[in-house]
């Protein structure tokens, strides 16, 4: 078969490990050079195909690839864009006229969907066309894969704000005995839940109370707590998800009603909220933190397992559009948790558009504010080494 070209595009909210995964695709395409002739990044994810908006990745030297694994951001910026009718027969059309017989989409729930379209158009009229979806969300709640590139990164990230910022209020409980962290969460708490990393073996440190989606909360409720576990420590950190719901399902509280292409709420400041509620209602000065972006943005804080196995990701959905498979997602398949081992595997993209993993119930402590030992279990081997110890002094 004649050689054709490779197309990788990014998709959605970046992470620090995106570019990871961009990096292992491009560099398992140099690898494959007797099937790909030209690799191409489209600027601008699905509207830059539209556009034909392409720079061209055929030759970076290696040193340029080993930067681009550690540079946080899309290196190819991203977009949220919703296929309209026309498109999907406007996109076979720009890769049957570019020669673009593999094309590589890294991307979240929405970009499944759309590699789903394109290989069922692409079976429908006999494109020559191999598509394949490499994941990636801090959210973690991509179905049928064990984890997702990305989430051990800000899951680290969460681990080490929370513990600082803890130190920084048992250090000035007298005056601030409060502190209220707003962690990104939609639908989902696997985010919310990583808080619990930063006690590193000190069970009494915080985070003191955990919110999650899968939990209703009332705002009676997270009074009586917050009196309870000052009453106890004298001084309360929380970690609450932007999308805590009341017991009737609607959002505890949110500033905005935008919406974005694919009609997800613009979420966020429940914890200015209930900051507010603390002060006036229990007497108690509160601050409220909100890190929004650098949650998933923060290259410094990126877990090095997450880093590597995003750029097998990359590399493994340019292994698999060769071998001719196409409409798949590549996974990953913990192997073992001690010593910790993971594979990479494939399923439907199909199956994983539209669904979202929750937190599993096995991983929410009874009490419904905590996790449980086997989410810890879960967790930790994703944010790589072990957090860098701290002196404690006897006060």
């Amino acid at each position: 078969m004649a050689k054709a070209n490779l197309l990788v595009a990014q998709s959605g909210g970046p992470t620090a490990v995106i570019n990871s995964t961009l990096a292992g695709v491009i560099h398992a395409a140099y690898r494959h050079g007797g099937a790909i002739d030209r690799v191409y990044g489209a600027v601008g994810a699905v509207e830059g195909i539209l556009a034909e908006s392409f720079v061209d990745l055929t030759n970076l030297p290696a040193d340029f690839l080993d930067r681009l694994r550690v540079t946080p951001g899309a290196a190819l910026t991203s977009a949220r864009y919703k296929l309209q009718p026309g498109d999907v027969a406007r996109l076979l059309d720009v890769f049957a006229r570019r020669n673009v017989r593999y094309f590589c989409y890294i991307g979240g729930n929405d970009s499944m969907g759309t590699v789903a379209q394109l290989d069922r158009a692409a079976g429908d009229t006999g494109a020559a066309l191999h598509v394949i979806g490499a994941p990636k969300t801090v959210d973690n709640d991509l179905a049928h894969t064990d984890h997702c590139p990305g989430y051990g990164s800000a899951a680290r990230f969460i681990a080490m704000m929370i513990r600082d910022t803890g130190l920084d209020s048992a250090a000035g409980f007298r005056s601030t005995p409060v502190k209220i962290v707003e962690i990104m969460g939609r639908h989902t708490g696997w985010l919310t839940a990583s808080a619990a990393l930063a006690r590193a073996g000190r069970p009494d440190a915080a985070p003191h109370l955990i919110y999650l989606p899968e939990r209703p909360l009332t705002v009676e409720r997270f009074l009586d707590d917050v009196a309870r576990v000052h009453e106890a420590h004298g001084y309360v950190v929380v970690a609450v998800s932007e999308g805590v719901r009341h017991p009737d399902g609607e959002y505890l509280f949110t500033t905005s009603r935008a919406h974005d292409a694919f009609g997800h709420r613009q979420l966020g400041g429940v914890s200015v909220m209930l900051a507010h509620e603390v002060q006036s209602e229990l007497g108690l000065k509160a601050r409220f933190e909100k890190s929004d972006t650098l949650q998933r943005a923060f290259a410094h804080c990126a877990s090095t397992v997450d880093r590597a196995e995003a750029f097998m990701v990359g590399q493994e959905a340019v292994r698999r559009a060769v071998a001719g498979e196409s409409g798949v997602m590549v996974t990953l398949v913990r192997e073992s948790d001690a010593p910790y081992r993971c594979a990479t595997g494939a399923v439907d993209a199909a199956a994983v558009a539209g669904e979202e993993k929750r937190l599993p119930e096995a991983c929410i402590a009874p009490n419904g504010v905590d996790v449980t030992a086997a989410f810890l279990d879960y967790a930790r081997p994703l944010i790589g080494e072990a957090l860098p110890p701290y002196a404690y002094l006897p006060v």
